[in-house]
């Protein structure tokens, strides 16, 4: 197992079917995505709200791609476990928070510690034309992140400039500064299939995903039935 800022954890089966199990003392929480939960010891008990209020929930929903209501596991008359995993084929990230900022693409949250907040951050006027939306997720606070991706995660040390596909962003730290942009000339924004790309400058963590949800639908399109009716 490993040690996080608050749990024992271990990241299995990576990194194309990744299993999280996390380790929960008497009377811990561990605060998950809505449907990420695989199993669960039976003396956990599971309660569901929405963080920050309506608002805060519509936001997160509305905006930044995730579930309106989250889920919150806490081990009863003794310790437990419970089990998470995302709704697609793809890596588990582990990320100790400790007082700084993340900012997660849409869906990229999987579980946390109860108290890390979660609120949304906009990208900027031309993030409104972007594929994946306009927002990000701002995470705040101190204790475990755990985010999840389509496809293995990378992860890079910038320190400099990067251009990434902002299908293929999953989560970058803080104090990176970022702008969306053009990929090159109108003629490459329009045909290269790329569209508009994020611009990452600064020092500090950027993690990818193997794969672009994206591009995945476009490729599965040919073999889906058509109802002809």
């Amino acid at each position: 197992m490993e040690k996080g800022n608050d749990y024992e954890f271990d990241v299995i089966k990576d990194p194309a079917y990744t299993l999280l199990h996390i380790n929960l003392a008497n009377g811990q929480p561990v605060k998950a995505e809505s449907g990420a939960m695989v199993s669960m010891s039976s003396n956990c008990d599971i309660e569901t709200g929405m963080q920050g209020g309506m608002f805060g929930a519509f936001k997160r929903k509305a905006l930044g791609g995730e579930s309106f209501f989250q889920n919150t596991f806490t081990a009863k008359d003794g310790q437990g476990e419970v089990t998470f995993a995302p709704g697609y084929p793809g890596d588990i990230k582990h990320i100790p928070i400790n007082g700084e900022t993340w900012f997660l693409q849409g869906g990229a949250f999987l579980a946390s510690t109860p108290s890390l907040t979660l609120d949304t951050k906009f990208q900027g006027l031309k993030g409104l034309v972007s594929r994946e939306g306009m927002f990000f997720l701002k995470v705040e606070g101190n204790g475990d992140l755990f985010i999840s991706a389509f496809g293995a995660i990378v992860d890079l040390d910038l320190d400099g400039d990067l251009i990434i596909d902002t299908g293929h962003l999953v989560a970058f730290s803080g104090n990176i500064e970022y702008d969306v942009k053009r990929i090159g000339g109108m003629k490459s924004t329009l045909l290269s299939g790329e569209g508009l790309v994020l611009r990452l400058r600064g020092k500090g963590k950027v993690y990818m995903q193997t794969r672009n949800p994206n591009a995945f639908g476009k490729w599965m399109l040919p073999f889906i039935p058509v109802n002809k009716k």
